[in-house]
């Protein structure tokens, strides 16, 4: 098979930071303050802004997976107890439960939003209440930004008195019914890395509606210091705060969140348009009831229609300069957690071998975009020799 056409060009990047140009003023703030290790009024403001943008009381880390970690001593997480998690997802999602101990319990996908399957959560809820075996805590990830199906789950969770975290890390700016994810479940946890849709470079938030669940993550945070003038510790604690200075440069990014949400909206929707004549494509799901951040633009290949595997299109475009990825590995899957209980699983496992991430930065152009949909019609056209189809669309 032919490689791709080429063309003088830079390599078209998956998803990159997006500066909105306000960010060298906070941080400017903060160089030209009191010293730089004590300083906090980017993040209290950071905090306060976060806090009216999500509608809880919020802290700021290091990272989204230190919140997910937090969140989970928060619940009272020990060694031994078992916390249901989506086995489609970053591995950052699972790992927490392994720091204290815990035993992750994966479930598979619901094909409908790719997030974790309501009715096989109920079932396995119902037989461990029946043994007296509940979980310590349910986490629900809400992939790629598309909001999982929060209705049954909160319902079927508050039944069994289990509580949810919302790993949200993927998908701040989405929706779902009107208010924004995260701030559904008992704790909520974002994310600000370097290829968000809004970035510090590193970072995360963690939101409760519990203001005396925020104040105690914020305590472990900052090495579980105990108050007063001399360094006392009577828990164990982390070095998790987020830096006053990338609060800064999040402080930037708040105002044009929205802004970026529907940067990448039409970088998806454009996708959708332009791609929707090629067999063997099929667009990730929008579902009725929120708003998807499309952090990524996902698509699923059906290899006998479309003509090449996903690794096969993956190695295409990267031959022509594009990066791309598969969507996540399943955990049950992999190495470190294939021993542990997986309730179904070939979902995951379907939605991970089809699946594809194109080039999905807020500062896409439409140039780049229409050489990376250029390059797919090409990929197809050269796979299926007499059944070629032609892109000459504008976008």
């Amino acid at each position: 098979m032919k490689g791709p056409s080429s063309r003088a060009k830079q390599r078209v990047p998956l998803s990159v930071p997006h500066m909105s140009g306000w960010e060298l003023r906070y941080v400017q703030d903060s160089l030209a303050g009191d010293p730089l290790v004590d300083g906090t009024a980017n993040l209290t403001l950071l905090e306060a802004e976060f806090s009216r943008l999500i509608g809880a009381p919020s802290v700021a880390l290091s990272s989204g997976t230190a919140g997910i970690h937090l969140g989970l001593k928060l619940f009272g997480l020990q060694a031994g107890d078992e916390v249901v998690t989506p086995s489609l997802s970053f591995v950052a999602s699972a790992n927490p439960i392994l720091y204290e101990q815990g035993t992750p319990v994966f479930i598979d996908s619901d094909r409908e939003t790719w997030n974790i399957d309501p009715n096989l959560l109920h079932s396995f809820l119902k037989k461990r209440a029946a043994v007296n075996r509940l979980p310590k805590a349910v986490i629900v990830v809400h992939l790629f930004g598309l909001c999982a199906d929060l209705q049954p789950l909160l319902e079927t969770c508050r039944a069994f008195g289990v509580p949810v975290l919302e790993d949200a890390a993927e998908a701040l700016g989405a929706t779902y019914r009107g208010a924004p994810v995260g701030s559904f479940g008992e704790v909520g946890v974002y994310s600000l890395n370097w290829n968000k849709v809004i970035t510090c470079t590193g970072g995360g938030l963690l939101v409760s509606s519990r203001r005396d669940l925020v104040e105690k993550a914020r305590y472990w945070s900052t090495q579980a210091r105990d108050p007063g003038p001399d360094y006392l510790h009577s828990e164990v604690g982390y070095n998790y705060r987020l830096s006053n200075i990338l609060a800064g440069i999040a402080l930037g990014q708040l105002p044009v969140l929205d802004e970026r949400v529907e940067q990448r909206r039409a970088v998806a929707f454009r996708y959708r348009e332009a791609l929707a004549d090629l067999p063997g494509l099929e667009f990730m799901p929008q579902a009725p009831f929120g708003r998807h951040s499309n952090w990524l633009s996902c698509f699923l290949i059906d290899q006998a229609r479309f003509g090449m595997s996903q690794n096969e299109l993956i190695s295409f475009l990267e031959a022509a300069n594009v990066h791309t990825r598969s969507v996540w590995k399943p955990m049950h899957t992999q190495k470190l957690y294939r021993s542990y209980e997986c309730l179904g699983g070939k979902v995951a496992e379907d939605l991970s071998a089809r699946g594809i991430c194109l080039p999905s930065s807020s500062s896409l152009t439409t140039d780049d975009q229409h050489f990376v949909i250029e390059r797919i019609y090409e990929a197809h056209a050269l796979a299926t020799v007499g059944k070629q189809v032609s892109f000459a669309g504008a976008i």
